[in-house]
């Protein structure tokens, strides 16, 4: 079984048991929502692909759903602000990623790791980057990825029928991209509230400790 479909099994079990309750809040996202999402994505791997002219299709798991998804994140952010962001990030990473590609070597069978997996990890990394929220991140992770697919697939000369956006292993990228961007977002965004937490106490402790310096040389005075 593909990696991508295996990841988004295991999403929907942790989301399901309320594991990821925390993440899902902070998205702004139900996870009734998420499940039927990624159900659709899965579903949607295994249905034929659509036909959307001049000899191009799209694939309904790895390139339609992935979409629908990241467009409803964009519409209902708060802010144009993260709006803009998320669109930016997404266009950077999907650059990045098209260059990657152009400069790796056109073998898959001479690198050390499987270029889907290679370019998942630097999208998610450049995802998170440059999203600088979960949900500019999880949005230009799973962009990202399709707008390099989408590059690819209009720049091929003399295309050959049945040539596909999402399809040839962009769901397991666009899984793991995402993945990873929201982790890491998660990651650093918990180290930053300890951080901060910590640098609170310190300084309620002081102000306490102040205080009651204070209130003792006042009683000095009385």
């Amino acid at each position: 079984m593909p990696i991508g479909l295996i990841l988004l099994l295991v999403l929907a079990v942790l989301i399901y048991f309320g594991l990821l309750q925390r993440i899902l809040d902070r998205m702004k996202m139900s996870d009734k929502l998420a499940i039927v999402f990624i159900g659709a994505m899965i579903v949607g791997s295994f249905l034929p692909n659509i036909p959307i002219g001049m000899g191009l299709a799209i694939n309904v798991g790895g390139g339609l759903i992935p979409i629908v998804i990241a467009l409803y994140i964009i519409v209902t952010s708060e802010t144009s602000e993260e709006k803009v962001r998320a669109i930016t990030a997404s266009v950077i990473t999907g650059i990045i990623i098209y260059i990657m590609g152009r400069i790796l070597p056109a073998e898959p069978d001479s690198m050390f790791v499987d270029p889907i997996i290679a370019f998942s990890i630097v999208a998610g990394i450049v995802s998170y980057i440059f999203g600088r929220s979960r949900r500019g991140a999880f949005v230009s992770g799973i962009l990202g990825i399709v707008i390099n697919d989408v590059i690819n697939a209009i720049g091929i000369v003399n295309r050959p029928i049945g040539t596909v956006i999402g399809g040839a292993g962009v769901l397991d990228a666009v899984v793991i991209s995402a993945v990873i961007a929201v982790g890491l977002c998660e990651i650093t965004g918990e180290a930053r509230e300890k951080l901060q937490g910590g640098t609170s106490k310190v300084k309620i402790e002081k102000t306490s400790r102040d205080n009651d310096w204070v209130k003792k040389e006042g009683e000095r005075d009385e």
